[in-house]
């Protein structure tokens, strides 16, 4: 089995190629979710030209891998992000986890501590995004067919042109104000399905505090991905 692309410069990391018939140039994609690097090769062109693209443009790979926060295991005796607050994780005798002050308790199992708070990052999630999505609908009187989460690694949230709005669960461990954000820039696509310029006015009207969160989400985003909760 041949060994997977390597730029010399950058040894650790490993590219992976994804041939294109509709690209018309070579283009490189890094994942903020866990650093993964992405060569687009179009039709026709060889995989050594991409090699040599790939090379090219090192200085940018290097600084772009530099800016995403490496993995995370949840444990005890670690911290945890929750609603923009560092929480340390210590055990207790309870059934379910609690935050008390600034510590996050969770039954002393070791074993299930991720599968647990991940369960209760899901549960506050779903109940403050619902209600941030239906005070911003009501703001626009428009309704919403559903709300879905899931551990989304592309984007943070999306709305479907039957107004359901689907969202990445780990914005609970962004600031409230951020989770505020993503409602509202989805709310605003039940009336304007695009990124227009009727669209950003929109958002601001219902945020408009609305960049500053936004770019906390490019800034930091990465660390809420990079949060590993089961192996």
């Amino acid at each position: 089995m041949p060994s997977p692309p390597h730029i010399p410069e950058l040894p650790e990391l490993e590219l992976v190629f994804r041939r294109s018939a509709r690209a018309r140039r070579f283009s490189l994609r890094v994942s903020r979710a866990d650093g993964r690097v992405a060569l687009t090769i179009p039709k026709g062109a060889s995989e050594r030209e991409a090699l040599a693209f790939a090379r090219s443009q090192t200085d940018w790979l290097r600084r772009t891998l530099e800016g995403i926060a490496p993995p995370q295991a949840v444990r005890f005796g670690g911290v945890v992000p929750f609603e923009g607050r560092a929480l340390y994780l210590e055990p207790a005798a309870l059934r379910a986890p609690q935050v008390a002050g600034d510590r996050l308790l969770a039954p002393a199992d070791p074993d299930k501590l991720g599968l647990r708070i991940e369960t209760f990052f899901k549960h506050a999630a779903r109940l403050r995004l619902h209600q941030a999505s239906a005070h911003y609908a009501a703001l626009l009187d428009r309704p919403i067919a559903r709300i879905t989460l899931r551990d989304t690694r592309s984007r943070w949230g999306s709305c479907s042109h039957t107004g359901a709005l689907s969202y990445s669960w780990r914005l609970i461990m962004a600031p409230p104000e951020v989770l505020h954000y993503v409602a509202a820039h989805e709310v605003a696509h039940l009336v304007e399905m695009n990124h227009s310029g009727a669209f950003w006015a929109l958002v601001a009207r219902l945020r408009p505090s609305y960049k500053a969160e936004r770019s906390w989400l490019k800034r930091e985003g990465s660390r809420l991905h990079a949060i590993r909760f089961r192996d």
